[in-house]
C-alpha cells in the first residue's frame, strides 16, 4: 500500500509541476530537438512517447519508468535521415545493478549540416556548422508487478556557429499495468534550465511536456493500440495561420474562414491526441501506424492534404537482431526515414 501512495504522490507532483510551469509552444524555447522522436518504433506510432513494458530499450529514452532488468546488456543504435542535410540519431546501452536498479545510458547527436557565410551581396567568405547533443542517464525500478517509476537526467550541449549553450533537464515518470492488460504512464519531460545561454543574460525555457499514455494489446486479435494525450499542462495549442486558415477559404468572397465555438474546441482537443497501433504477424514481424492530428493541422496544405500527420513502420527480428524502420509524413516536400537496430549482448555469450 505504501508503494501505491508513493506512486500516487509522484504522479500528482508531476501534474502540479506541469500546471505551474509556463508552457512554451511553437519555437519559443531552447533545445527543441529534445521533442523529436528518435527510435523508429516511437516515430511509427505518431508521437514521441510510449507506455509498453516489453523490455524494448528504445522506449527507455521517452519513458524512464519502462526501464527494467530485461534491458540489461541491450544495445540500440538509431539513425534518422531528416530533411535536406539534417541527420541525427543515438546510441544506447542498458545495465542492471542488484541494489541500485536498472539504468540506460543514451547519447543523442544532431547534425544540421554546413552553412555558408555570405554578406548582403551574396559573396561567400567561408562556412560554419550547427549541432546539438545530449547525454541521458535513465533509471527505472519496478515497485511490484503493477507499478514502476523512473527518472532520467540529461546533460545538453548546443552549438550554432559561434553561439553555444549548456543545459540540464530531468524526466520523471510513473507507470501502471492492470491485470486486464491495460498499461498507462504519466510522464513529465524536460524539467530543467539553461546553465549557459547562447546570448549572455538571455535564458530561454526548455520544451516542458506533461504526457499521459494509454495502451493495451487486445485479447483475441494480435493488435496493440496506443493513445497519447500530449501537453496536459497547456490547453490552448490552437494556432491560426492567416495564409492557411483551418476552415479553408470562402469560395465566394475569397476570405479566410476560421473555426469558432465547438468546432474550435474540438480542434483544440484533437491537437492533444495522438493515436497509433501495432499489428503482430507471428513472432518476428510487426506492422505499425499512427496519426498525429496536430502535426497535420499545422503542416498541411489545404489544396493538397496528402498523408501529412500519418506515420507507418515495420519491425522485424533477424537472428538476434531487432530491426525497425518507419516514415513520418511532416510535409508534402518529404518524409523523414527512421532506422533502429537493437540486440542483446548477453545472447551472444557462450552457454
Amino acid at each position: 500500500m505504501k508503494r501505491v501512495y508513493f506512486l500516487s504522490f509522484l504522479l500528482i507532483f508531476t501534474l502540479f509541476l506541469g500546471m505551474s510551469t509556463k508552457a512554451q509552444i511553437g519555437g519559443r524555447y531552447a533545445y527543441s530537438f529534445l521533442e523529436k522522436p528518435l527510435s523508429a518504433r516511437v516515430a511509427a506510432l505518431g508521437g514521441n512517447t510510449a507506455a509498453v513494458r516489453d523490455g524494448d530499450i528504445n522506449l527507455a529514452l521517452v519513458n524512464p519508468s519502462l526501464i527494467n532488468s530485461a534491458m540489461s546488456g541491450s544495445i540500440s543504435l538509431a539513425y534518422v535521415d531528416f530533411f535536406d542535410d539534417i541527420n541525427y540519431g543515438f546510441a544506447q546501452y542498458g545495465h542492471t545493478f542488484k541494489k541500485a536498479g536498472s539504468f540506460v545510458a543514451t547519447m543523442q547527436y544532431y547534425n544540421y549540416g554546413t552553412f555558408d557565410y555570405a554578406d548582403e551581396t551574396g559573396a561567400v567568405s567561408g562556412s560554419f556548422s550547427a549541432s546539438d547533443a545530449a547525454l541521458t542517464i535513465g533509471w527505472g525500478r519496478e515497485l511490484d508487478s503493477s507499478f514502476s517509476i523512473g527518472a532520467a537526467g540529461k546533460l545538453i550541449y548546443s552549438n550554432y556557429e559561434s553561439y553555444s549553450s549548456f543545459g540540464f533537464a530531468v524526466d520523471v515518470a510513473g507507470s501502471y499495468r492492470a491485470k486486464s492488460g491495460w498499461e498507462m504512464s504519466l510522464i513529465a519531460r524536460n524539467i530543467g534550465m539553461q546553465l549557459t545561454s547562447y546570448v549572455p543574460g538571455s535564458r530561454d525555457p526548455l520544451p516542458f511536456d506533461l504526457q499521459y499514455v494509454l495502451t493495451k494489446r487486445l485479447d483475441h486479435v494480435p493488435f496493440r493500440f496506443s493513445f497519447i494525450y500530449d501537453h496536459i499542462e497547456k490547453w490552448n495549442l490552437y494556432y491560426e495561420d492567416p495564409t492557411n486558415p483551418s476552415g479553408g477559404v470562402d469560395p465566394v468572397s475569397g476570405e479566410p474562414v476560421f473555426k469558432t465555438g465547438m468546432a474550435k474546441f474540438g480542434d483544440n482537443l484533437m491537437r492533444h491526441i495522438i493515436v497509433g497501433g501495432e499489428f503482430y504477424i507471428g513472432k518476428n514481424l510487426v506492422l505499425r501506424g499512427g496519426y498525429n492530428y496536430r502535426r497535420r493541422q499545422e503542416l498541411k496544405m489545404n489544396d493538397k492534404l496528402g498523408m501529412v500527420g500519418f506515420s507507418w513502420g515495420i519491425g522485424i527480428r533477424v537472428y538476434k537482431f531487432k530491426i525497425n524502420y518507419s516514415r513520418s509524413a511532416y510535409h508534402l516536400v518529404g518524409s523523414p526515414n527512421y532506422f533502429t537496430i537493437s540486440f542483446d549482448l548477453n545472447s551472444f555469450a557462450k552457454k
